[in-house]
């Protein structure tokens, strides 16, 4: 089992930028951040494997980036020009990986709040 800790969330305005982190115990071949908001179903937000090949959702490319320093075992997140339908809470997630896809994420933070308002 993996442990993992986000951090890095907070309130800011629309059009302002935020930076999650979340460190992990211990190695897993695909990391990722998901997002739930009130009575929404949790959804993908960034993927990306030990070689930096990633995958976002539509309602994030060109303003979010996902990026991993394999040698700390962390993950980041950085967000631009956020916008009110952000606003969430973002947990990070590690999977095993198998023929260069991931595999289930199985290993879940407890997230991190973040808030997107005028």
């Amino acid at each position: 089992q993996v442990q993992l800790r986000e951090s890095g969330g907070g309130s800011v305005q629309p059009g302002g930028s935020l930076r999650l982190s979340c460190r992990a115990s211990r190695y897993r071949y695909c990391m990722g951040w998901f997002r739930q908001a009130p009575g929404k179903e949790r959804e993908d937000v960034a993927i990306i494997d030990y070689f930096g090949t990633t995958t976002y959702a539509d309602s994030v490319k060109s303003r979010f980036t996902v990026s991993r320093d394999n040698a700390e075992n962390t993950l980041f997140l950085q967000m631009n020009s956020l916008k009110p339908e952000d606003s969430g809470v973002y947990h990070c997630a590690t999977a095993l990986g198998q023929s260069g896809n991931c595999l289930a994420f199985d290993d879940w933070g407890r997230g991190t709040q973040v808030i997107v308002s005028s």
